[in-house]
């Protein structure tokens, strides 16, 4: 393995979903070991059945410092996640680096799977951290997220963002049939993007 890639879920699914698990088998081909996440809140959903909502974005910064100073291993370490587990490795990844330092490893790198720009048909962006963000983050994104598309998203600019679309793809990289692509193949397009952006980051440690 080259890299270990800790990977939280989004608001409303475990990291037993299709979606969550179809791409860690396609991160695990490209020789990337996943470690998957659940918040505390979504163990409890999991173990009663009720559907209580995420707390707020800020609440679950700590619970991902935990688990951090947590993980085994040496390999070089990234985070991130789906949709909402994207946005907190980014807010975490924008914490002050003396806080950072607390965890046991350094992280070099974050992934958001359809980052979670603003609430559909709503304005507010949840952008504001992203100039102090200490390490690259990369984002893919569904060309027509409904939380963050094509055509909105890239009228910003941000030092250590980058960007990369999946053709005609919703928020959980599901295309337009017309597309000529499924959604499994935008998952392992996704995954592919991942590996390739680890090498370049690793290569330039």
């Amino acid at each position: 393995m080259k890299a270990q890639l800790l990977l939280m879920h989004g608001a409303g699914a475990s990291t037993q979903s299709p979606f969550m698990q179809q791409l860690t088998l396609a991160l695990t081909e490209h020789n990337i070991q996943v470690s998957l996440f659940d918040f505390a809140y979504m163990q409890q959903r999991e173990i009663s059945g009720s559907k209580r909502p995420a707390p707020k974005a800020a609440l679950l910064v700590p619970e991902l410092s935990s688990v951090l100073s947590t993980l085994p291993g040496d390999l070089p370490l990234f985070i991130g996640g789906k949709s909402m587990g994207g946005r907190i490795a980014s807010l975490w990844a924008a914490l002050e680096p003396d806080i950072q330092m607390q965890s046991a490893r350094r992280v070099q790198g974050v992934f958001a799977y359809g980052y979670p720009f603003h609430p559909p048909k709503k304005t507010q962006w949840r952008i504001a951290h992203f100039s102090n963000l200490s390490m690259p983050l990369c984002i893919i994104q569904g060309e027509r997220d409904p939380f963050g598309h094509r055509l909105e998203v890239e009228a910003h600019l941000w030092p250590k963002v980058t960007l990369q679309w999946l053709t005609t793809a919703d928020h959980d990289f599901k295309p337009l049939q017309r597309s000529g692509v499924n959604q499994a193949q935008l998952i392992a397009q996704a995954a592919l993007i991942t590996s390739e952006s680890i090498d370049a980051i690793i290569s330039k440690t």
